[in-house]
């Protein structure tokens, strides 16, 4: 047989496992994983706390620019009712920024799948290689325990059957004696077999760790989303109180983002440590861990020629001694069955017996080669070293995304709702802002515009009632004589005095008398003096 596929390091493996270390006196640490070690734990501390580095110094610029915004501005001239320049840039750099974030967070949710699909696998493998070491454990009891009854019964039967022919009662011993050296050497199969550390376990402990780990990512990608959506419709929507709010919330997921980053990139530098060169590090923990003789370890970890199968001979010893059993048996039948009619019953039961010990025998050679298990052990490492790190990395570029887009939208949002219009409260229960001019029209009346050369003239305060126009079909009005005419009174009742009028108006302009009153003078022909 060839050599099975293995594991091999992947480019980010490399390229991660290059990067320099140093503990907290900034002394060089090894790059070999060794979690154990003070030096080493140091050293992923110090990558962890670059992001919180990292943060510290966001939150000072978002700081320094506010102060800066907000004491250095020019101040605005009285009576500017025109908003600052660069309102619109701020505004769409934010916009900018919250649509990069939205991209980080699809990165995000992608590397997050990567990740549990990768520990998936590596939870799959184990559990695969759970079930190889209770098939072996469950032959080698089946078959021992198979040999066992059959030294007790069946062979005790064919010595009281035989104890008359010595050569028979002989050939008899000699076949329990054979019995018994397979049932020791299959015994001696079941390696794992007593053994503290459970692959089961491993198993349930990464996937319930891992189920967390993905249901807080989650969590926090979609907290991310909301802010980012609720501050769009906040901008949209110029409401000043949810742009504040969003505001505080975006505060508080680029806390999150940067935790997150410090947290993958140990997470990642470890794991490119650990996966550079991996063996001899499982190999020292399981064998720390369980107590089993390294020649059988290296024999399943790195399944190749140089190394010998540690069961091989007690495989061949078991192999003859099952062999001479069935010649010993097929020579007591030929003879012995003749002479002794009731001696065919034990021997029939002694066939079964070793035919189905035979059966589980070639199913241990199977299972007990190194291919199957070093297979698994090739798919945990692939499942954890390529596709689990390839979702953090992904993982820290999401976080790398959203702690800038977040800074640059903290640096710009205070700077756009301070440009929004205020709100008047009546416009906002009727919901619309077209009605903000017409009020602000009805409380400033505006006066007529005056000709050239004509005097100053009064507004006139009209009751509610309109004035007498001409409608279509009607005649018209007769046209007032030259000079100045007084303005006819309605018939409403008494009003205010007249307006003398010394021009004529060919297109009048309506007027806001009162509260709320417009006085047309459609129809009313003044002569010109």
């Amino acid at each position: 047989m060839g050599e099975p596929p293995g594991y091999r390091p992947s480019a980010w493996v490399h390229l991660l496992h290059q990067l320099p270390r140093a503990d907290f006196q900034l002394r060089p640490v090894p790059s070999d994983f060794a979690p154990r070690e003070p030096g080493y734990q140091q050293a992923l501390l110090l990558v962890a706390a670059l992001a919180g580095l990292g943060l510290g110094l966001s939150l000072i610029l978002i700081a320094a620019y506010l102060i800066r915004v907000c004491c250095c501005r020019p101040p605005e001239p009285p009576g500017a009712k025109s908003p600052p320049p660069g309102g619109g840039c701020v505004t769409w750099s934010c916009i900018a920024a919250l649509l990069v974030s939205c991209a980080g967070i699809g990165i995000g949710f992608y590397g997050n799948s990567e990740t549990s699909d990768g520990v998936a696998q590596l939870s799959a493998a184990l559990l695969q290689a759970n079930h190889t070491l209770s098939a072996v454990d469950a032959l080698v009891s089946e078959s021992v325990e198979r040999l066992g009854e059959a030294v007790r019964t069946e062979l005790t039967t064919l010595e009281e059957v035989f104890a008359q022919r010595t050569e028979l009662v002989a050939a008899t011993r000699g076949a329990r004696r054979q019995a018994e050296a397979v049932a020791q050497q299959l015994g001696g199969l079941a390696f794992w077999q007593g053994v503290p550390l459970s692959p089961l376990q491993v198993a349930e402990d990464v996937s319930f760790v891992e189920e967390y780990r993905w249901l807080a990512y989650v969590l926090l990608l979609l907290l991310e989303l909301l802010v980012c959506l609720f501050t769009l419709l906040g901008l949209a929507k110029q409401s000043k109180w949810l742009v504040i709010m969003m505001t505080v919330m975006s505060l508080v997921v680029l806390v999150l983002s940067w935790g997150s980053l410090g947290l993958e990139a140990a997470t990642a530098v470890g794991l490119s440590d650990f996966c550079s060169s991996p063996d001899t590090y499982i190999l020292n923990l399981t064998q720390e861990e369980t107590g089993l003789d390294s020649d059988i370890l290296s024999y399943y970890f790195l399944c190749n020629q140089a190394v010998a199968n540690p069961f091989q001979q007690r495989l061949t010893l078991s192999q003859r001694a099952l062999a001479n059993i069935h010649s010993q048996l097929q020579g007591l039948e030929r003879e012995a069955v003749p002479q002794f009619p009731s001696a065919q019953k034990p021997l029939l039961s002694l066939e079964e017996t070793l035919n189905v010990t035979e059966g589980n025998f070639h199913q241990l050679v199977a299972l007990l080669h190194c291919r199957g298990l070093h297979k698994d052990y090739s798919a945990a490492l692939r499942g954890l070293c390529e596709d689990a790190l390839e979702g953090l990395l992904f993982l820290l570029l999401f976080s790398l995304l959203s702690a800038g887009a977040l800074a640059t939208a903290l640096c710009s949002l205070p700077r756009a709702w301070a440009q929004f219009p205020p709100r008047n409260p009546s416009a906002s229960c009727s919901g619309s802002h077209l009605s903000e001019p017409l009020l602000r029209a009805r409380r400033e009346p505006v006066p007529p515009p005056l000709l050239p050369g004509l005097p100053e003239q009064t507004p006139l305060t009209r009751p509610t009632a309109p004035l007498t126009t001409a409608r279509p079909g009607q005649d018209a009005p007769p046209a007032a004589p030259p000079g100045p005419q007084p303005v006819a009174q309605e018939e409403a009742g008494p009003g205010p005095a007249p307006e003398d009028t010394s021009a004529p108006h060919p297109h009048p302009t309506p007027r806001w008398a009162g509260e709320g009153t417009l006085i047309s003078t459609r129809g009313t022909n003044l002569g010109m003096g």
